[in-house]
């Protein structure tokens, strides 16, 4: 299994970006589909973005898309985040995940955590 390892977080005000960056070490990189989840408090923890190993296969949370872009670095075993627009609403703790998965499937679960990183956005 990977172990990944976000950055990234921040404060921001509403409508700023951030990019967040997420190296997993360990494993075979290209043999993992990734994704972010965020958790703010009280709330379950959700899915944002989910990318695969084939090209072109992301998906994306409804409350994100447009907005929130993944993507991957298989040369620099990295996957990124960028927020867009960002609203006091997209604030939690944003963890990076991955999971084994074969090339023409999106996982369904995730088994390798990060310890996530705060994302602040303030109106």
């Amino acid at each position: 299994q990977v172990q990944p390892v976000e950055s990234g977080g921040g404060l921001v005000q509403a409508g700023g970006s951030l990019r967040l960056s997420c190296k997993a070490s360990g494993g075979n990189f290209n043999s993992q589909s990734l994704g972010w989840l965020r958790q703010a408090p009280g709330q379950e923890r959700e899915l944002v973005a989910a990318i695969g190993r084939g090209a072109g296969m992301t998906q994306y949370g409804d409350s994100v898309k447009g907005r929130f872009t993944i993507s991957r670095d298989n040369n620099r075993n990295t996957v990124y985040l960028q927020m867009n627009d960002l609203k006091p609403e997209d604030s939690g703790i944003y963890f990076c995940a991955a999971k084994r998965t074969i090339v023409t499937a999106m996982p369904e679960y995730f088994d390798s955590w990060g310890q996530g990183t705060q994302v602040t956005v303030s109106s």
